[in-house]
C-alpha cells in the first residue's frame, strides 16, 4: 500500500514491530477481542504499561498476543489484513515531527476499532506512524461498531426509529451512557411491561437506519462511488479508488501480478507526480481481493486557490484505467518487489502464512499471498501485466469513495462526471454488473446493488439508464471464483484435521491457535446489533478472569487471547483462541486456558460481569457519539469501506449511540449467556459428536529450546500430545466465578478532607521573577501554574474532543539516570511498577475495573531521559476525578511487589535472549552498542545486569525521580477551569513534598565511542531457511535545543552567523521584513527542532528517488533523527532493507546521499515541499487533544531550559522563515565523515556467517523464559505499502 507517512525524529533506530504496543512482551495477560459491529468497552485497564527503553530503535519483542482487551484491538484481523498487505514507502518525504504526540487520527486508529471490529481494528493498513518519544502507545484500543438508536414507547404499541440529523459515519464504536438504573434491571418485561413478544419482534427486525450525510451513486460506465462530508481535517479531503481485484483472482502462473501492476500503475503516473508539491499525499496496497489507491490532499493549492479534486480524481483515473506499462517502469518495480519479498520474510510473516494456509487449506486463499512468487516475479514482461490489467481493472469494477471537507455535494458528483464518465466505454460492450457478479463471494467483496448503490443508502443517484448494457464494456463475474469455506457448524464436516506443527529454529516461544470458521453474519437490523453486544459483553469477561485467577510469578502461559472477528478480505468470521507460552510450560497453558474457557461457557458470566460491561460499553458509545465531529476523514473512510465490504449498514456514531441504546434494555442475563456459549463451543465441547470442529488447530513451536544445566535441547512435540493436552483441560474440576467488589472511588471525601486540611495545596509564583500565581497565554489558550508543593502544571481547554481530556506526568531521569551498579534498574522497575498495578489497598483487578467503569485508558513507560504516565479520560460520570485519583495514588501509594518484580525481569531476560533471534534487532543492538561505547542505558539490559537487580534497587530508581519540581503534569480537554483547578489543587496540591528535593538526579556521562574505531563497521549473520539483509547507518547530532555531547552550545555560534539573501527580493521593505524572520529564526531556542525537520524530509525525499527509485537496490530506506531534550545529544539512523547480494551497494548509496547535500544543493522546491508536508501535518492535527499535549510538555522542565511559549505559538512561522542557508546550518552540525559514521549490516540466509552470534547468546548462560513472537494471520494477506 502507498502512503506517505511521516518519520518522528523522536525514533531511532526503526525496526519493523507493533508501533502501538507500549511494553516489551507485554507480559502473561490474557486477551480477549471481539471483532464485531459493538460499541467495544474500551475496558481501559489499569494497567501501566513502561516501554524498553531502547525498544523505540532496536523494535520490540512486543508479540502483539500478550496484553490486554484494549490494547491488541487491532492484531489478528489487524495482522491479517494489515501486515500482510506490504507496506510501502511513501511518495512524499518522511517529515519530522517535534512535537511529542500522535495525530488524532492515529489516536483513533490505535483506540477504537471499526464497526465491524469489537477487539481489533478492521482497518485495511497500519498506519506507519513512529510513535514520538514521549508518546508511547498508551491509549487503549476501543472497538467501533456502527450503533444506530431506535426507540419505542413505553406503550408497546408503536415503534420510532429516529436517525441521526447530522454526524458523518465515522470507522469507531459509537458509545453511550446508560439512563439511571438501565443496568441494574435486566428484566426486560420490567422494563417495558406493556411491549408483548410480537412487537419485540418487529422491533428487533427493524432494519437500522444508514448514515444520513452518505451519498452513493453509479456512473454510466458502472463506476460506483460514495461521497461523504467531513470536516476534520478542514481543507482536505480523501479519495481513494478501490479496484475489486486481488491475489485471488491470480493464475497459477500470476501469483503476484496484481500487487506488480499497483506498483507499476501508481509509481508510473506522471499525474499523481505533480501532485507532489501541493501537500498532497498517496499510496497504495494489495490484499486477497482488492487493490487500493489513494490520496490525501488539501481541497485547494495553497496560493493559486486551485481546486484539487480534479486533479487528485485525474491521477486517481490514470492509475487505475489508463497506466503506462512501460519497460523500465515494470524492471524498477520488479527489483523493488523483489526485494519488499524479502524485507517483509520476517519469521512472523512465516508463521503468518502458515496460519492462512491451514486455515483456508480448502481454498485458494492458502495459496494467493498478494506478494506472489519470487520465480514467476522474475519472469512476467509488460505484456503479461498488460493483459491482466485489461482483463480486471475497468469501471465498473471498481468504487470511487471521497470522504472530506466537501460543501457541494453536486459539484462533486459533477467532477466525478467529467473525469471518469467516459473511460470505459471506448471499446466493445456488454451487459451490466448483476447481482451475483462476484459470485459467492459478492456479499463481503461490494454491496449488492440494485440501480445505483446499496438501497439503504441515504442519498443515491444514478447515471444508469435503459441503455446501459448497451454501454457497459464488462461484466464483474468474468473470472473470478467463488471461494469455499469448510464452516466449523455442527454437522458440516465430520472429519477432524489434525493438529499442524510448524518448528523454525527462529521461533523461541511457543503457540498455538485453535481456529472456528463461520460465515459472516451482517449487522443490518437491531436483532443483529443486539447480538453483537451480547457476545462482547461475554466475551469481554474472559481477559480479568484470567488475570485474577493466575497471580503467580511464573503461571504456565505467557498469555491468552480469544478473538472474535469478522474479515471481509477472507469472507467469514473467525474465533481464534491463541496461547502463548515457554516451550517447557506448553501442556499447562492450554490446560488452563481451555479450563477457563469452559468456565466462562458453563457457568457464563455473572450479574456483575453483565452490568461492569454493559455499562462501560454504553458510556463509551456516549463519548464517542459526542465526538461525532471530531473524526478523521481517513478513519471514516476506513470504516465505510470495511462495513460495506462485510454488508454492514453504515451508520454515523450518534445514530450508533442510539441504536445501541434501544437494544441494550433488551439484553438479559441468559441471552447473553447463551449466545456467548454458542461461540465457544468449538473450544469446550472440543470431541463431542454435537460440537462444530475447529477449522484448524496450529502450532507454531521452536526447533531448540534452552534448558538450564543442559544449553541448547531439542524440543520435541506431537499432534497427539496436543489433542491429548486439550482433553485434560476439558476434564479438570471448574467452579462459577465469584463476584468482585469494584471500588467507586479511590480516595473517599473524608480521606480528601483530611489531605487538604495537612497539606493546604494552593497556587504560589512560578518563579521568583514572575510574581503571578497563573500565567494565560490568550493566542493559544495555554495556562502554566504551580503547585505549593512544587509540581508545575500546564493545562489547556479545548473543545476538539467533547467531554474527553488526556494528561500526562512527565518525570526527569529516564534510563540515563542508572548508574554503573543499577543497569536496568529503571526500565525492569517501571514494567515492576506496571505488572504490580496495586495502589494502596486495592489490587490490581480492582484497579483495573475500577478504569473500566470510569473509562480512564492509562499507562506508564520509560525512556532514556523521561519515565511518563499517560491517561486518557472522559469527564463524563466523574471520569476526570477518577484519573487524578490515580494519578495520586500512583505517586502517594505505589505497591511494590516482589512477584511483579520476577515478572519484570523474567520479561527483560525473555526479550534480551530474543534479539539473536531476529535480525533487525540484532543488528540495531550491534550499532548502538558500537557507537555508544557500550553503554547498556542505550540498549536492553544484559542477563547479568538483570540478575544484580533487587526489588529495593528497582523502586529505589524509579522512586528517587519523583521529586517534585522534577515533575510535570499537562492535561488537556473539554473542562472548565473550575473543574481543571480544583482536580489540580485536590489531587496533585496533596501531594506530599518532594524528597531529597533539593538533589538532582545524578547522571553517569554519556560519551560516543571515540573515533576512528574498528567498532564503525560491523556485521551479524544469522542461519535461515530463507535469504534476507538490512542495515542500520548512524551518527552523531546535536540534542533539539543546539546541545552537542561535547558540550557545545549551538544556538549561540548560529546566531551571529550573518544572513546572506537567497533571493532578490520585489522591495527593500520585503526584503528588510524576510531578513527580521529569518533572524528571529536563527535566535529561537528551535531553530534546530525545525531545520533538522525539515533536512529529515529532503535526505528521506532524496533517499527514495536515489537508492530505491533509480537503483533499486532496496523496496525500504529511511532517515530518522533521534533529537534527545534532556539528553545533550543526538543520533540519526539510516535503515534500509535489501537483498545479501544488495546490501552492501545499498550501505554506500545511502552514504553518498546522505554526503552529497554539498555538491548537489538542496533545490527550492525540496525546501517547499517539506515546509508544505510538514504545514499540511500540524494544520490537521491541532485540533488533537494528544498532540496539543505533546506541544505543552516540558515549558515549565527545568531540564529543558529552553522550552517555552514562543515553540507553540510561533511554529507556523518558523516553519516558513526557514531557508536553504538555515537547513545547511543544522546539515553541518550532523557527523556524517567516514570517521564519525557507524554501520551494520545484518545477513540472514542458509549459508550465513557461523558463529557470529555466539558472543551474545552466549554471553550468559543464566535460563531466561524464551521469548515472545507475534502470531496471528495477517502478514500475509495484504501487501506493504507501494511507496
Amino acid at each position: 500500500m502507498a502512503t506517505s507517512s511521516s518519520s518522528s525524529v523522536m525514533s531511532a533506530i526503526l525496526v519493523p514491530h507493533n508501533r502501538w504496543d507500549s511494553s516489551i512482551s507485554r507480559g502473561r495477560r490474557s486477551l480477549v477481542r471481539v471483532n464485531i459491529p459493538v460499541p467495544a468497552a474500551s475496558v481501559p485497564l489499569a494497567r501501566f504499561h513502561p516501554t524498553a527503553a531502547a525498544a523505540r530503535w532496536l523494535g520490540d519483542l512486543r508479540d502483539g498476543n500478550s496484553i490486554e482487551l484494549a490494547y491488541h484491538n487491532r492484531n489478528n484481523n489487524s495482522m491479517r489484513q494489515m501486515k500482510l498487505k506490504k507496506k510501502k514507502k511513501s511518495d512524499a518525504p518522511k517529515a519530522w515531527k517535534w512535537s511529542t504526540s500522535v495525530s488524532h487520527s492515529q489516536q483513533l486508529k490505535k483506540w477504537i476499532p471499526c464497526c465491524s471490529s469489537l477487539s481489533r481494528n478492521c482497518y485495511g493498513e497500519t498506519t506507519p506512524f513512529p510513535l514520538p518519544k514521549s508518546a508511547q502507545p498508551f491509549f487503549l484500543h476501543k472497538s467501533r461498531f456502527p450503533l444506530a438508536t431506535h426507540t419505542f414507547s413505553s406503550s408497546g404499541k408503536r415503534f420510532c426509529s429516529p436517525c441521526a440529523t447530522v454526524g458523518p459515519d465515522e470507522p469507531h464504536a459509537a458509545s453511550t451512557t446508560c439512563p439511571d438504573g438501565l443496568l441494574e434491571n435486566q428484566n426486560f418485561d420490567s422494563l417495558y411491561p406493556q411491549l408483548q413478544t410480537s412487537e419485540l419482534e418487529e422491533f428487533l427486525s427493524t432494519e437500522l437506519p444508514s448514515n444520513p450525510k452518505l451519498h452513493r451513486g453509479q456512473l454510466k460506465n458502472g463506476l460506483r462511488y460514495l461521497i461523504l462530508p467531513n470536516k476534520v481535517p478542514p481543507n482536505r479531503f480523501e479519495a481513494h479508488m478501490e479496484v475489486h481485484v486481488g491475489s485471488i483472482d491470480e493464475e497459477d502462473d500470476e501469483q503476484g501480478i496484481a500487487h506488480m501492476i499497483e506498483h507499476v500503475a501508481f509509481l508510473g503516473s506522471k499525474k499523481r507526480e505533480k501532485l507532489l508539491g501541493t501537500g498532497a499525499r498517496s499510496n497504495a496496497y494489495t490484499d486477497f481481493h482488492h487493490t487500493v489507491f489513494h490520496i490525501h490532499s488539501p481541497t485547494c493549492t495553497k496560493d493559486a486557490d486551485e481546486d484539487l479534486l480534479p486533479l487528485v480524481l485525474d491521477a486517481l483515473n490514470e492509475i487505475a484505467f489508463h497506466p503506462k506499462f512501460l519497460s523500465s517502469r515494470v524492471e524498477k518495480e520488479r527489483r523493488a518487489i523483489l526485494s519488499e519479498l524479502q524485507m517483509m520474510n520476517t519469521i512472523e510473516y512465516r508463521v503468518d502464512c502458515q496460519l492462512l494456509q491451514h486455515l483456508h487449506s480448502e481454498n485458494k486463499l492458502s495459496k494467493r499471498f498478494p506478494i506472489g512468487l519470487e520465480e514467476q516475479i522474475k519472469k512476467w514482461d509488460a505484456d503479461k501485466i498488460r493483459k491482466f490489467h485489461e482483463r480486471w481493472y475497468f469501471p465498473a469494477n471498481a468504487t470511487l469513495y471521497i470522504v472530506g471537507d466537501i460543501d457541494n455535494i453536486s459539484k462533486t458528483i459533477n467532477q466525478i462526471e467529467a473525469v471518469f464518465e467516459q473511460t470505459g466505454l471506448e471499446n466493445e460492450t456488454a451487459s451490466p454488473p448483476t447481482s451475483s457478479a462476484f459470485g459467492a463471494m459478492a456479499n463481503f467483496l461490494v454491496p449488492k446493488l440494485s440501480a445505483g448503490f446499496a438501497g439503504s443508502s441515504s442519498h443515491e443517484r444514478s447515471s444508469n439508464s435503459s441503455d446501459q448494457s448497451k454501454i457497459l464494456k464488462k461484466e464483474r463475474l468474468a473470472v473470478r471464483p467463488p471461494i469455499k469455506h469448510n464452516w466449523s457448524l455442527p454437522g458440516h464436516n465430520t472429519d477432524m484435521k489434525p493438529p499442524q506443527i510448524f518448528q523454525h529454529e527462529l521461533l523461541q516461544n511457543f503457540s498455538i491457535n485453535m481456529f472456528c470458521k463461520i460465515p459472516v453474519s451482517k449487522v443490518r437490523t437491531f436483532r443483529d446489533l443486539r447480538n453483537v453486544l451480547m457476545k462482547r459483553i461475554f466475551l469481554s469477561a474472559l481477559h480479568f478472569r484470567i488475570n485474577t485467577r493466575y497471580k503467580s510469578s511464573n503461571p504456565p502461559f505467557t498469555s491468552v487471547e480469544l478473538d472474535h472477528s469478522d474479515s471481509g478480505r477472507e469472507g467469514c468470521t473467525v474465533t481464534t483462541l491463541t496461547i502463548t507460552a515457554e516451550p517447557k510450560n506448553w501442556q499447562n497453558a492450554i490446560k488452563v486456558a481451555v479450563q477457563e474457557v469452559r468456565r466462562l461457557k458453563e457457568f457464563g458470566v455473572t450479574k456483575g460481569e453483565l452490568t461492569r460491561y454493559m455499562d462501560a460499553l454504553l458510556k463509551d458509545s456516549e463519548q464517542l457519539s459526542a465526538m461525532i465531529d471530531n473524526v478523521s476523514s481517513v478513519d471514516n473512510l476506513d470504516f465505510i469501506m470495511e462495513s460495506d465490504a462485510l454488508g454492514h449498514i453504515v451508520m454515523d456514531q450518534r445514530q450508533g449511540h442510539e441504536s445501541l441504546m434501544a437494544v441494550a434494555g433488551t439484553v438479559t442475563l441468559d441471552e447473553v449467556n447463551s449466545i456467548g456459549a454458542l461461540v465457544l463451543e468449538f473450544i469446550s465441547d472440543f470431541g463431542k459428536p454435537t460440537a462444530p470442529l475447529p477449522a484448524a488447530v496450529v502450532a507454531c513451536v521452536p526447533k531448540k529450546v534452552h534448558i538450564d544445566g543442559l544449553g541448547e535441547t531439542e524440543f520435541k512435540i506431537t499432534a497427539s500430545e496436543i489433542i491429548s493436552s486439550i482433553e485434560s483441560g476439558l476434564k479438570e474440576p471448574i467452579e462459577a466465578e465469584p463476584e468482585l467488589e469494584v471500588p467507586k472511588e479511590l480516595l473517599s471525601p473524608q480521606q480528601l478532607q483530611e489531605l487538604r486540611m495537612q497539606q493546604k495545596p494552593s497556587f504560589i509564583p512560578l518563579s521568583p521573577e514572575i510574581n503571578v500565581t497563573k500565567l494565560h497565554d490568550k493566542e493559544t489558550g495555554i495556562t502554566q501554574c504551580r503547585l505549593s508543593n512544587g509540581i508545575p502544571v500546564n493545562y489547556k481547554i479545548s473543545k476538539n474532543e467533547t467531554r474527553g481530556g488526556v494528561m500526562r506526568l512527565i518525570v526527569g531521569g529516564g534510563r540515563a539516570a542508572e548508574t554503573s551498579g543499577s543497569k536496568g534498574a529503571v526500565v525492569v522497575g517501571v514494567r515492576t511498577l506496571s505488572e504490580g498495578g496495586r495502589v494502596g489497598n486495592f489490587s490490581r483487578e480492582q484497579v483495573e475495573l475500577f478504569c473500566v467503569n470510569h473509562l480512564i485508558n492509562c499507562s506508564l513507560e520509560s525512556t532514556e531521559e523521561f519515565i511518563s504516565m499517560e491517561f486518557r479520560f472522559t469527564l463524563r460520570d466523574n471520569g476526570m476525578h477518577a484519573a487524578f485519583q490515580l494519578l495520586h495514588m500512583v505517586l502517594e501509594h505505589s505497591v511494590w511487589l516482589e512477584d511483579a518484580f520476577d515478572r519484570a525481569r523474567q520479561l527483560y531476560l525473555s526479550y534480551y535472549r530474543s534479539i539473536p533471534k531476529s535480525l533487525e534487532r540484532s543488528t540495531a543492538h550491534k550499532l548502538m552498542l558500537a557507537m555508544m561505547d557500550g553503554d547498556e542505558r542505550f540498549v536492553e539490559p544484559t542477563p547479568k545486569s538483570l540478575q544484580n537487580l533487587t526489588l529495593k534497587s528497582v523502586k529505589d530508581a524509579v522512586m528517587n525521580q519523583f521529586v517534585a519540581d522534577n515533575m510535570e503534569v499537562s492535561i488537556v480537554g473539554d473542562f472548565s477551569q473550575e473543574e481543571i483547578e480544583s482536580c489540580i489543587l485536590d489531587y496533585l496540591g496533596t501531594v506530599r513534598a518532594s524528597r531529597d528535593s533539593e538533589r538532582e538526579p545524578e547522571f553517569s556521562p554519556i560519551l560516543f565511542r571515540t573515533s576512528p574505531s574498528d567498532l564503525q563497521f560491523q556485521q551479524v549473520f544469522l542461519k535461515d531457511t530463507d535469504e534476507r539483509a538490512c542495515a542500520y547507518i548512524a551518527g552523531p547530532a546535536p540534542n533539539r535545543w543546539g546541545f552537542t555531547i561535547d558540550g557545545k552550545d549551538l544556538l549561540e555560534s548560529v546566531a551571529d552567523i550573518p544572513i546572506t539573501d537567497e533571493a532578490q527580493l520585489h522591495s527593500e521593505e520585503g526584503n528588510n521584513v524576510q531578513k527580521d524572520l529569518r533572524r528571529k529564526l536563527r535566535e529561537h531556542p528551535l531553530f534546530f527542532g525545525i531545520t533538522m525537520g525539515l533536512l529529515a524530509e529532503v535526505i528521506n525525499s532524496r533517499l527514495f528517488t536515489t537508492v530505491r527509485d533509480s537503483l533499486g537496490l532496496t523496496y525500504d530506506v529511511s532517515f530518522e533523527l533521534n533529537l534527545f531534550d534532556r539528553l545533550k545529544l543526538g543520533w540519526y539512523v539510516i535503515s534500509v532493507t535489501s537483498t545479501p547480494s544488495k546490501v552492501y551497494k545499498a550501505v554506500d548509496a545511502c552514504k553518498n546521499v546522505l554526503r552529497g547535500l554539498h555538491s548537489n544543493k538542496v533545490a527550492p522546491r525540496e525546501l517547499e515541499r517539506a515546509k508544505r508536508t510538514l504545514l499540511m501535518r500540524h494544520e490537521a492535527e491541532i485540533k488533537s487533544n494528544a498532540y496539543w499535549l505533546g506541544l505543552l510538555a516540558h515549558l515549565q522542565a527545568s531540564s529543558v531550559p529552553r522550552k517555552d511559549i514562543s515553540c507553540v505559538k510561533e511554529l507556523t512561522s518558523l516553519y516558513e522563515a526557514a531557508t536553504i542557508e538555515d537547513i545547511y546550518l543544522a546539515y553541518d552540525q550532523l557527523k556524517v565523515d567516514e570517521d564519525s559514521l557507524y554501520s551494520c549490516i545484518g545477513i540472514a540466509g542458509v549459508n550465513a556467517g557461523e558463529g557470529a552470534m555466539a558472543s551474545l547468546e552466549e554471553e550468559e548462560s543464566n535460563e531466561g523464559f524464551q521469548g515472545v513472537i507475534p502470531v496471528g494471520r495477517g502478514l500475509s494477506t495484504m501487501t506493504r505499502p507501494t511507496t
